[in-house]
Formats: structure tokens, sequence, C-alpha cells
């Protein structure tokens, strides 16, 4: 279960000359066909295993979105043919299959249907495809008051709702919020631990490489290449690359400047921190509150009553600059007795990639805590918050017994708290470094 297989594939419209030879035609059959065609997808072919994650990227036009249409049989193809194997969900278009006269309820069972549910299957899933979609009382509203986040929130919480065998995704996530974002990619990675297929369609080169192991790269219809996603995308970069750059540009040298150097103080903190601080380019990152209404997981042993960011001093912020020392702390209830407890936070980007994080674990293991029942404890973690590139974070909390490799959850929170960054200054990767020294200069 789970397959895909796509051969030959190729997808042609008719285009006539003038409005009056379609009927000329279509009354006059067997005459000289009066249309050409238009190739918009053509020769395509691929397999997709059981459990495999594929990529499909392109530039606007490229047929990506054609592609998945024919995948899902949603458009028949002039050629070829698609096999695939087991239950299939997809989200493509926003709004595609929605009644815009229907509530969301009704909405729901519809669509549910279509994924092959029977109606007493999604009677018993709603409550967890409200909870999931989070548009409250909108639930029993006209689909067409809807925004398009919404929409969107409603038709991945329906398409997800039973873990398909299949999950074919377009750009439709892209118009979510940053906050239903994280949830949707950490339900699509949750997917894919559990052996789920997955082919997913993006402009966005970072969630496609950290998603997917093999891309697919469509170009004019055609598949350009396929292969292993980074080499893929960095074939797929440098054809943009290219395609940006004047051919003089090549020609070009510039002049070596006389020698640079910036330090920074004995503090540790980043050297750019002072002026980033003073221009409009600093790194601004927004500390949100503490979510008490984000889902929660675990045995029930312990609650997190609070996580909370603080500066170097203590005091809380509601923003930061990154690169500068910063204090978490999480606050917990001890609903019995713990023996052993270890507290731990990650900070995740919206695909659900753990940039970093840490725990007592190792703080504690020759000297192990443990809280009597009804008390309350808190822990504190003081680092220096690296350069985050422009985006929404996500900090996890979480109390747990047992080792790092083997633990049970007392709670766990994925999004206790969001952070979100403007204007990151970071110049690659997922997180940027606090640098000591920069310098540059001729030598003999």
């Amino acid at each position: 279960m789970g397959t895909i297989t796509v051969t030959q594939l190729g997808k042609a419209y008719r285009q006539y000359p003038t409005r009056w030879s379609r009927l000329i035609e279509w009354i006059i059959p067997g005459h000289k066909p009066r249309h050409s065609l238009k190739w918009i997808l053509q020769d395509i072919n691929f397999s997709v295993s059981p459990g495999e994650a594929v990529g499909v990227i392109g530039v606007n036009g490229a047929g990506k979105s054609t592609l998945l249409k024919l995948i899902t049989g949603t458009t028949q193809p002039t050629i070829g043919s698609v096999e695939m194997e087991g239950r299939v969900a997809a989200l493509l278009e926003l709004g595609m299959g929605f009644h815009p006269d229907f509530t969301g309820r009704q909405n729901a069972l519809m669509a549910g249907q279509l994924l092959g549910l029977q109606a007493h299957e999604i009677d018993l899933l709603m409550p967890e495809i409200e909870a999931f979609a989070e548009i409250g009382d909108y639930i029993d509203q006209a689909v067409r008051v809807y925004s398009s986040g919404m929409q969107v929130r409603l038709a991945f919480a329906v398409a997800t709702a039973v873990r398909p065998d299949i999950l074919i995704v377009d750009e439709a996530l892209s118009v979510g919020d940053a906050y239903f974002q994280h949830k949707c990619f950490l339900r699509i990675r949750r997917f894919q631990d559990q052996g789920t297929t997955l082919l997913f369609v993006s402009h966005d080169l970072a969630a496609v490489r950290a998603l997917c192991a093999r891309a697919i790269w469509l170009d004019s219809g055609a598949v350009r290449e396929i292969g292993e996603t980074k080499d893929v995308l960095d074939a797929y970069a440098t054809a943009l690359y290219a395609k940006e750059q004047d051919v003089d540009n090549a020609a070009k040298q510039s002049a070596v400047k006389d020698s640079v150097i910036k330090e920074v103080s004995k503090q540790k903190r980043d050297c750019r921190l002072d002026f980033i601080n003073n221009s409009n380019l600093r790194n601004d990152i927004k500390v949100f509150e503490f979510n008490k209404d984000a889902a929660r997981w675990g045995d029930g042993l312990a609650k997190i009553t609070h996580t909370y960011l603080q500066d170097a001093n203590g005091t809380p912020v509601s923003w930061i600059i990154g690169g500068e020392e910063v204090v978490l702390t999480i606050e917990a209830l001890a609903l019995q007795e713990l023996c052993g407890v270890f507290v731990g936070f990650m900070v995740r980007d919206k695909l659900g990639q753990t940039l970093f994080g840490d725990n007592t674990y190792l703080t504690t293991i020759d000297s192990p805590v443990t809280i009597r029942a009804n008390h309350r404890f808190k822990t504190t973690f003081r680092f220096l918050m690296p350069i985050l590139p422009q985006g929404t974070y996500a900090i996890t909390a979480a109390i747990a017994v047992g080792t790092q490799q083997d633990h049970v959850a007392h709670e766990w929170i994925n999004e206790a708290i969001f952070i979100e960054s403007h204007n990151g200054f970071a110049v690659s990767g997922l997180v940027g470094i606090p640098m000591h020294a920069i310098e540059i200069g001729e030598f003999i």
C-alpha cells in the first residue's frame, strides 16, 4: 500500500484558431481536425515506493499542479496512466471540493465520504476535525464566509483525520498562519514516521529539502531531473541563478579592499550586535505569550503551567534581538511524586525541524531530582539565543522520566511559546552563529 506509478503521462488541451472552428469540428464529424494540441505535460515517468517522500519543484507554469490533478484524478490524462495503491488524501487548490453554500460540517461530511469514510466514521472523527481546524462556531456556517486560512484549516483537518496511505500536498498550506503551519507539518512528519507516502509540491525549497528524500524537477511540462533531493535542488538553484545573471557579470571582478577586522568584546555576544541594535537591520525576535491552549500529551503525572523567556537580568521580554543571553523558564506542577524527573526544551522551525534544544538529564544524572506531590517546580535554561533567519519558530517544553534515549513523557507541549524573527541576518543555514571576529585582506 502507498505505491504511486506514473507511466508515459501526458496532458494536452485543444487550441482552435477561431471561435467557429470548434463548432465546425463538432457538427462535421470525420472532417479534418481544426485544432492543434497544446501539451502541458508530456512523457512523465516515475514511481514512488511505500513510505517514500518525493518533492516536486519547478517555476510557475512548469506543470506541477497539473501533474497533481492528473495523479489525484481531478483531471483526466491525454495519454499515459497513473496507478496508486491505498487510501489517498489530497490537499490541492484552495477550497477545491468545498461547496460554498454548505456549512463547514456538511462539507467535512462530503469530503470524508469522498475519502472513502462512512458517515458514522466521520461523525466519530468530527470532534477531532473541529479541534484541529480551530475555526470555532464557523464550522456550522456557510463556507462562502470563510477566509482563505479557515478553508485551509478545515480542508487539512478533514484530509488528515485518518492517516492516509498516500498524502498529496500542493501549495495550499502556504496560505495558513504560522501556528497552523507548525501543526500541519508536525502531523505530516508523524504520518511519515508511520509509513505514509508523501508527494509534496512547493516553491519552498527548504521544505522540500527537509521533508523529501527524492525530488522531481519539472521544466516546461517535462521532467528535467529526478534524483536525490540535494542533487536536484542544487541543479535547480544553479539554473535559476544562471537565468538571473547577465552574461557580462562573469567577466567582472571586485577590487580587493584593505583589511577589515571586526572584533567583539570579551562578552559572549554577536560582534554585530551594537550595529544591529541601532539600525533598521536589527534582528528583532518577537516573543509571544505562553500558549496555555496548546495540545498536550503525556501520562499526566505533571502539568506545565507556564513557559516564558527573560533577558539576562531576569526581566520578561516580548522581543529580543538574537545573539544575546536569554533565560528560558519552564514552570510546572507535580500531580504525583516525581522521581528522577528531567525537563527539556526544543526550538523548531515551521517544518518541524529541531534547530536546537537541551534538557536537565546530564546535569542531574549523578543526583536525580525528586519533586513531591502537589508541589510546584521550575527549570531555567540560560543560553545565547542563536541568530534566527526570518520566520516563525515554536518552543517545545517537556517533562519526562527515564533516559534521553528511553523515557516516558509526563507532559509534552509542542507549541508552548512562539517566537517570530524579523529581518534575520543569518548568512546561511538554519541558524546563525555569534561571530567573534571577521578579517579579510591581502597577505604575502
